[in-house]
C-alpha cells in the first residue's frame, strides 16, 4: 500500500481508534454536567491520525484506509453479534450483561458506518483541496478545518440517524 515503514502502524491506529470507539460508545459518561458518549474521549483522534494519513501519504492512501477501518469495523460488529447468538455455557453467568453492554452495537452500526464514511471522506477531501489551494502552507488551518467540517457532519449525520432510529423504536 505504502513504501512508509510508519504507514502500517498510523493506519493500524486509524483502524484501533475507530473500532474503540464503537465499542465504547454504548456507555454514557458524565463529562462535567454533559452526558456524552464516552467514545469522545478517542473518536477525535481518528481524526487526527486521518489527517497525518492524508497530509503525509495522501488522499488515495487516506481513501483506502478509511475503506479499510470501515470493513473492520464491520468484522467487529459481526464478531461481537455472533458472540451473542452463541448459546452461552450453563456456568456463563454474564449474557444478559454481554447483551446489555454489547447488543446495541449492531443497532448503532447504520448510523455510525454511514456518518464515518461522510465524516472521513469529507475531512480527507477538504484537507487535500486545501492543501493544493494553499500551496502546501497553513497546515494548521487546512487540518482544523477539514477536522471541524469532517467530524461536525459525522456527529450531525450519526445524531440524526439514531434519534430518528431511536424515535421508530418508541413509537412502536
Amino acid at each position: 500500500m505504502n513504501n512508509s515503514k510508519l504507514f502500517p502502524l498510523i493506519a493500524g491506529l486509524f483502524v484501533t481508534t475507530l473500532i474503540v470507539s464503537n465499542i465504547i460508545a454504548v456507555k454514557i459518561g458524565d463529562f462535567f454536567g454533559n452526558f456524552l458518549p464516552v467514545a469522545v474521549i478517542i473518536f477525535p483522534v481518528s481524526y487526527i491520525i486521518g489527517d497525518v494519513l492524508t497530509e503525509v501519504y495522501g488522499y488515495a492512501a487516506a481513501r483506502r484506509t478509511i475503506w479499510i477501518g470501515f470493513f473492520c469495523n464491520l468484522v467487529a460488529v459481526l464478531a461481537i453479534w455472533i458472540g451473542q447468538k452463541i448459546p452461552s455455557a450453563p456456568f456463563f453467568a454474564n449474557q444478559t450483561a454481554y447483551e446489555q453492554i454489547l447488543g446495541s452495537t449492531p443497532r448503532l452500526l447504520l448510523a455510525s458506518f454511514v456518518a464515518y464514511l461522510i465524516g472521513e471522506f469529507v475531512n480527507s477531501f477538504v484537507l487535500a483541496k486545501l492543501k493544493v489551494k494553499t500551496d502546501g502552507k497553513y497546515l494548521w488551518v487546512r487540518t482544523i478545518s477539514s477536522t471541524i467540517l469532517g467530524q461536525g457532519l459525522d456527529s450531525f449525520a450519526f445524531i440524526a440517524l439514531v434519534t430518528q432510529r431511536v424515535g421508530a423504536r418508541h413509537d412502536r
